[in-house]
């Protein structure tokens, strides 16, 4: 089969036209995009990855590592907002790249956002449940160890004795109700995160306004700590690879793009909601970067809870009462997102045909693709119970700054291919704004050669799926119709 047959692309009026026919119900705004961006934003990364990265990697200096990463989502972040405009579809960077570069890359995407994702909220769950079996325990509610783990980890027992985990149980049961959540309906599931976002952004704020008046500038010093002769621990190779690593706490900020067909205005409020909470969530990590450095020394913040750790060294019982409460509601609300972005590209990749039927059949009452929700939710479930933490946040990285590589050169490639298509939200700088942000993707992911090495059999996996199922199903390969007709079969193949 000739190349060219990989390359197919989605037409650009055939995507603005499912947009315009789609099952899904417009009930969000801006207000409620620009929430679901923080919602998803701030969780792991501010309560657990900022203090780790301090003190194995940057110091103090880690504040540097956030503006980095920062930079690089922001140049992702704009380039987000232009295709969004352009293509209000809830398949985010997969539509992106089906419109412009051809099936075979919006594959390879729809794969790496899989990563993304579905192993990120895998990711947050086991954060969580340290968090709550913490919270549990100040309550004298004891989660036995071998369950509150991830299969296999050694763990000290409740009679003292060592042993292995069985499985992480509140990581599961934690998506679970996440699950529940997003099958009843996303009006519903805004709510409950509007609510969320609302405590998690309140404890930061009190953490910041609190943590000022206790903050010792001897911690600053030395802002940049010398590097230890080996590359990535301190020195400027520290920030680097500081910043590679907290790139995890902006993962989300692009799954604003997966509500397009559920936004009210999604030309408007889309761009808003990426540049929006990407905006507001990069000065607060600043903020606590800063407060949490200046508190106590860097070299103490190795440890799961760094936030907890500096309220601590306080002394005021109640803020950590509730800097808990923050990170339990914090962390909730990126699970509920991560779950909310993966299943709708699997259900916009579904529609196109590169994944089976039930991944896009929509529950008649709720309106929601409930069979994808329920079969993601039970495989996150199942990845947070049994995997470590550590081994996850790596991967996620990787496969986010993939995506993002390729969105910046979507932005350039329309430009050229499509420069009359009307354009709501146009990213500034346009002939410079995507090759910085490609620079920058590709920078971090030079950190990370490693996992990507260890990830080619995943790749070879997600080849195999797409030879296997996707091409022979393609709705776009295998219908030789105008895009209009191909718009209606596919519309009567739904309803079927």
């Amino acid at each position: 089969m000739a190349l060219s047959k990989y390359m197919l692309k989605k037409p650009v009026a055939l995507i603005q036209q499912e947009s315009e026919k789609g099952e899904l119900k417009r009930t969000l705004t801006a207000a409620n995009l620009v929430s679901l961006g923080i919602g998803c934003i701030i969780g792991t990364g501010i309560f657990v990855m900022t203090g780790q990265a301090a003190a194995q990697f940057a110091g103090p200096a880690i504040i540097l590592s956030f503006i980095l990463a920062g930079c690089c989502c922001a140049f992702a972040a704009l380039c987000y907002g232009e295709l969004a405009s352009m293509l209000p579809v809830s398949g985010s960077a997969y539509s992106y790249a089906y419109a412009s570069l051809g099936e075979i890359f919006a594959w390879i995407v729809g794969w790496l956002l899989l990563l993304e994702y579905g192993i990120a909220g895998s990711t947050v769950a086991v954060g969580w449940s340290g968090y709550i079996v913490s919270f549990l325990k100040d309550f004298h509610i004891i989660v036995p160890p071998e369950w509150a783990a991830a299969t296999g980890m050694k763990v000290t027992l409740a009679s003292g004795a060592a042993g292995k985990a069985i499985f992480n149980l509140p990581a599961a049961l934690g998506l679970s109700v996440v699950t529940m959540l997003l099958v009843v309906g996303v009006k519903e599931s805004a709510t409950v995160n509007n609510i969320i976002v609302i405590i998690k952004v309140a404890v930061i704020l009190l953490f910041i306004a609190f943590g000022l008046f206790y903050i010792t500038p001897a911690n600053w010093h030395p802002f940049l700590p010398a590097n230890t002769g080996e590359y990535g621990h301190f020195g400027w190779s520290g920030v680097f690879h500081g910043a590679s690593y907290i790139f995890f706490a902006y993962v989300g900020f692009e799954a604003v793009s997966t509500a397009a067909q559920e936004a009210r205005n999604p030309q408007r409020d889309v761009p808003i909601g990426i540049v929006g909470s990407l905006t507001v969530c990069t000065i607060l990590y600043i903020l606590v970067s800063l407060v949490l450095t200046g508190i106590v020394k860097y070299t103490t913040l190795d440890v799961p809870d760094p936030i907890a750790v500096a309220v601590d060294a306080i002394h005021l019982p109640w803020l950590a009462f509730t800097v808990k409460i923050g990170a339990i509601c914090g962390l909730s609300s990126v699970m509920l997102v991560l779950m909310y972005g993966q299943t709708r590209i699997f259900y916009t990749m579904a529609r196109d045909g590169l994944l089976p039927p039930l991944f896009s059949h929509v529950h008649p009452r709720f309106k929601t693709p409930w069979l994808n929700t329920i079969l993601v939710g039970i495989l996150s479930a199942v990845v947070a119970g049994m995997t470590p933490i550590e081994d996850l946040g790596d991967l996620v990285n990787l496969g986010t700054l993939m995506a993002f590589t390729i969105i910046c050169f979507t932005v350039f490639y329309m430009r050229r291919k499509e420069p009359n298509l009307p354009r709501p939200f146009k990213v500034p700088f346009p002939k410079v704004t995507p090759w910085l942000g490609m620079a920058f993707c590709l920078f971090l992911i030079s950190t990370l050669w490693a996992t990507f090495v260890a990830l080619i059999p995943y790749f070879i996996l997600g080849f195999a799926i797409y030879f296997g199922y996707g091409i022979r199903h393609s709705r776009l390969r295998n219908h030789k119709a105008s895009p209009i007709e191909f718009a209606q079969a596919a519309s009567e193949a739904d309803l079927a």
